[in-house]
């Protein structure tokens, strides 16, 4: 997932660089908010798997804390272990839907660039 964000990134950033005439902003608008919502709600289900994660830590921390169970040590690691790459990857995920919302206010616009200018044409021809 994080590779497929990352090129969706770079594809659209050269879009927006390129800003070639004829360029079907609504359409590329219509495209981003369909990846929004994928990435939102891959990023739900990451932060339902973090927060549970974190909870068995801290219930494994708080039996720890009451007792001398070795087996509780050991699965609050394990657990502790899975928990720094799924925090990780939860923060990239939140990051990059932050900065999606940002292309699409730029996105949007070159959608009211490009109907500010269709209507002046409209008025000329007029």
């Amino acid at each position: 997932m994080k590779k497929q964000i990352q090129d969706y990134m770079k594809a659209i950033k050269w879009i927006l660089t390129e800003d070639k005439p004829g360029t079907n902003w609504a359409e590329e608008a219509a495209k981003h908010l369909v990846k929004i919502q994928f990435y939102q709600h891959e990023r739900l289900i990451h932060l339902i798997v973090t927060a549970l994660f974190a909870v068995m830590e801290i219930i494994c921390l708080a039996t720890l804390l009451s007792t001398t169970n070795l087996w509780a040590l050991l699965l609050m690691i394990m657990i502790l272990v899975l928990l720094v790459p799924y925090v990780g990857h939860y923060y990239f995920l939140e990051n990059s839907v932050q900065e999606l919302y940002l292309i699409y206010d730029v996105i949007l616009s070159r959608v009211n660039r490009d109907n500010a200018s269709g209507q002046e044409e409209e008025k000329t021809e007029d």
